[in-house]
């Protein structure tokens, strides 16, 4: 054994061996292609730093920063009849929900819960857009319904986050009865008289955006989200002609009017507390509350806090210290008697 073989070897080794790196560590912008550190991604809520490309939120993430201290409590939600269609393409569809339940750990591709945002309470749902791509089916439909029943019997306001590709192809015309049913739920609420918010994510197309996520009463849009019935690719091949760049998207719908904002994912909250608040007629929000009083504030002794004495004035009969000479006596008047 020599040098070689117990330095140089093992340092050669040690540069070309596999290093095994954790899942899930870095993330990939699909917009820039910038490798994102996934702790800097959760910082940002899932907006990638380099382009502010908002990526994919999941429910569960999006509660935890829009509820106060991220603290929520999910609203439970009807089971429907599972598969009641007996539907199979490639795979069964009791299959499909068994893998995008492993895949994505949650039960359905929508989320209620239950909380207080900037201290107003509210009921919140959020689609997942990585469960069957958010597809709206009969558990969506019983989810907005469950929601819609909890605001009006608790007065509060409804937040929705749509992000969904339309209505779930495996549950055929019963998904699509979801639209009229969901569309009363929201009746429900406006005749309550209680406030339904939409905010639009990436994307939000379908069935979906032609019932329950075009009749809030506020729409608000992330940046670059895109928000149609027929995607832009079936209608370009459809009337053969190229879309103006940015159709479809949330600035082009702002400018059209079929949107009230279009905000940062990270102005959201603010966002949001403002408009719910107005909208309940409540006043504005406290930004932050005075730190609790100390012994440092109490009050004073009343020793100390009486008034000081005010000093006598200085006798000034005497001259002053100074090698000044002292003032000549007034001169005695003519005609005085002396002594």
């Amino acid at each position: 054994m020599n040098w070689i073989s117990n330095f140089v070897r093992p340092k050669i080794n040690s540069l070309f061996s596999r290093r095994e790196v954790p899942e899930n560590l870095w993330s990939k912008c699909p917009e820039c292609g910038t490798m994102l550190f996934h702790r800097e991604l959760c910082d940002s809520q899932h907006v990638c730093t380099n382009c502010e490309h908002h990526m994919q939120f999941l429910p569960r993430d999006r509660f935890e920063a829009l509820f106060d201290n991220g603290i929520f409590t999910p609203v439970k939600v009807p089971e429907p009849l599972a598969d009641p269609l007996h539907f199979r393409d490639q795979k069964a569809y009791p299959q499909r929900l068994k893998d995008a339940r492993k895949s994505t750990g949650e039960a359905e591709a929508m989320l209620v819960a239950e909380g207080e945002m900037g201290r107003t309470s509210i009921i919140a749902a959020a689609q997942d857009f990585s469960f069957m791509g958010g597809s709206m089916g009969m558990y969506v439909g019983n989810a907005i319904v469950a929601a819609a029943k909890r605001a009006v019997e608790l007065k509060r306001p409804l937040i929705l986050f749509s992000a969904a590709g339309g209505a779930r192809m495996q549950e055929g015309i019963l998904s699509l009865m979801q639209m009229p049913r969901t569309t009363v739920a929201i009746e429900m609420l406006k005749e309550a008289g209680l406030p339904y918010i939409v905010v639009l994510t990436h994307p939000t197309t379908g069935g979906v955006t032609a019932s329950y996520a075009m009749l809030g009463d506020v729409h608000i849009a992330e940046p670059n989200a895109l928000i149609c019935f027929a995607g832009p690719r079936v209608i370009e091949q459809t009337i053969r002609e190229k879309l103006p760049e940015g159709f479809q998207r949330a600035e082009y719908l702002l400018d059209h009017g079929m949107l009230d904002r279009v905000t940062h994912r990270r102005d959201l909250r603010d966002e949001l507390i403002s408009i719910t608040r107005a909208l309940l007629g409540l006043p504005p929000a406290v930004a932050g509350d005075l730190p609790a009083p100390t012994a440092d504030d109490a009050p004073l002794d009343s020793e100390k806090t009486a008034p000081a004495k005010a000093e006598e004035p200085a006798d000034t009969s005497e001259a002053p210290a100074t090698g000044e000479p002292k003032p000549d006596a007034p001169a005695t008047p003519k005609g005085a008697a002396t002594a």
